[in-house]
C-alpha cells in the first residue's frame, strides 16, 4: 500500500509542504472506542442532545450533569489514543506537521503527545464556573457530588466544551483561522464537513491556496468540493501507511 499512487503523492505533498496543518473529526476516535454524535451508530441515535443546550443546563444543571457524566467522562476515562493519533504525535516531533486543530473534546491528542493543539469545541479536560468563568483542571472528585460547585463564588460548574447556543472559544477560533491562511497542506482526517462553523475552516485552507488531503472511510461534503486528494480507508490505516512511506524516503 505504500508503494499506492495516491499514498505516495500524499507522502510527497508532506515533505514538500513549508506548513502542514491537520484537521480532525470524531471518526479519529471511533477506533479508540469513542462513538460519533452522528450517523450510524452515533450518540444521537440513542440519545436526545437537549442536555448539552446552554439554556437547558442553567435550568437543569443536575439532569445535565449526570448524563455528561455518563455519556463523555465515564466513556474519555476508559479510552486511549489510537495509532493515528500516536502517529500525528511522531510527525508533529519529525517536523511533517505544525499544528492540529481538533474539533474533539477527547483530550486524546495530547494523551498521544501532540504539542500544537488547538481544541475547537473546548475540552472536557476542564470545568468552567458559569457566574465567574474560573477554569479548573478536571478531578474526578468534582464529580462526586453533582453538580460541581465553584470555591470561589460557589456558582455551578460546566464542562469546558460548548453546548448548543455557545460560542467558540475565541483562542481556538483565532488559530484555526491562522492555521487555515498559512497552510501550505491540510489533512483533513475523520469529519464529515457537517457542522459550522467548524466546516469553514478547511475551506478557508483551500481559499488560501492549501491542498487538502481527506482521510475518511466514506466521502464527506468537503471531497467533491475542496478535496485535492482522497483517501478512502480508516484513520489508523492510512496514517500508518503514509508513515512508513516517509521513512522510507528519508
Amino acid at each position: 500500500m505504500t508503494n499506492h499512487p495516491k499514498i505516495k503523492k500524499a507522502v510527497k505533498l508532506i515533505k514538500n509542504s513549508g506548513h502542514t496543518t491537520i484537521f480532525t473529526g470524531a471518526g479519529i476516535s471511533v477506533e479508540s472506542g469513542i462513538p460519533p454524535f452522528r450517523g450510524e451508530g452515533g450518540l444521537w441515535e440513542e440519545y436526545d442532545p437537549y442536555f448539552l443546550d446552554i439554556n437547558y443546563f442553567i435550568n437543569n444543571p443536575l439532569k445535565s450533569w449526570e448524563l455528561n457524566k455518563k455519556l463523555f467522562y465515564s466513556m474519555f476515562a476508559d479510552c486511549e489514543p489510537n495509532k493515528a493519533h500516536r502517529l500525528i504525535a511522531e510527525l508533529e516531533k519529525a517536523g511533517y506537521v505544525d499544528a492540529v486543530i481538533t474539533q474533539n473534546i477527547d483530550n486524546l491528542h495530547q494523551q498521544a503527545g501532540s504539542i500544537n493543539v488547538y481544541e475547537f469545541h473546548g475540552t472536557y479536560k476542564e470545568l468552567i464556573c458559569i457566574e465567574c468563568g474560573k477554569i479548573y483542571n478536571f478531578k474526578e472528585e468534582y464529580l462526586k457530588n453533582l453538580p460541581p460547585r465553584c470555591n470561589k463564588c460557589n456558582g455551578v460548574l460546566k464542562p469546558n466544551y460548548i453546548f448548543f447556543g455557545e460560542g467558540i472559544p475565541q483562542k481556538a477560533y483565532q488559530a484555526s483561522i491562522d492555521e487555515a491562511e498559512q497552510a501550505d497542506l491540510f489533512i483533513v482526517i475523520g469529519t464529515t464537513g457537517e457542522v459550522t462553523p467548524a466546516s469553514l475552516i478547511p475551506k478557508l485552507a483551500f481559499d488560501n491556496g492549501a491542498q487538502i488531503i481527506e482521510i475518511n472511510p466514506n466521502k464527506s461534503n468537503f471531497t467533491n468540493q475542496i478535496t485535492d486528494l482522497y483517501l478512502s480507508g480508516k484513520a489508523t490505516y492510512i496514517m500508518d501507511k503514509i508513515h512508513q512511506g516517509l521513512q522510507d524516503t528519508n
